[in-house]
């Protein structure tokens, strides 16, 4: 499991040293292999690439004459890049995905379980601060209703 909140820096080549105390995991879990594609909300996602695989095999068996299904599939796997930990623990990001995360130089690395977000640093902070701010309207899904934490 992935958590947490990592700030990291992106160096001039593009590339992001994993924080080391996700990197065993991702060893054990992968061998060291990842796949980071774009997600509509403009940051990256990066998964352990066994996790990947079943996403992809999902994203391949939508129906293709759906608009919706089409798009996300364009996206998620049109942009999937295959990914290897160096043996310094980085990861190399292309400048096509850097761009349209829009990430320069400050990132922050978001554990979600399985897979990671990476932002923007200050896209994330915008997004952070709009997501607290925003009143509870009381729709709430059947999935969350059910949800006690």
């Amino acid at each position: 499991m992935f958590r947490g909140a990592t700030k990291v820096t992106i160096d001039a080549k593009g590339r992001l040293a994993i924080p080391t105390r996700y990197r065993d995991r991702l060893e054990s879990r992968s061998n060291g292999q990842l796949v980071v594609t774009v997600d509509r909300d403009y940051c990256l996602l990066l998964y352990p690439f066994p996790d990947w695989e079943e996403i992809e095999r999902k994203l391949i068996r939508l129906p293709s004459l759906d608009k919706q299904a089409r798009r996300l599939q364009r996206l998620m796997v049109g942009y999937a890049t295959e990914l290897e930990l160096d043996g310094n623990g980085r990861i190399l990001l292309s400048r096509e995905l850097r761009e349209f995360a829009e990430i320069d130089r400050q990132a922050i690395l978001i554990g979600q379980g399985n897979k990671f977000e990476l932002w923007n640093d200050d896209i994330w902070n915008k997004k952070r601060d709009s997501w607290l701010s925003e009143e509870d309207e009381g729709n709430l899904s059947a999935e969350l209703e059910a949800l006690s934490l």
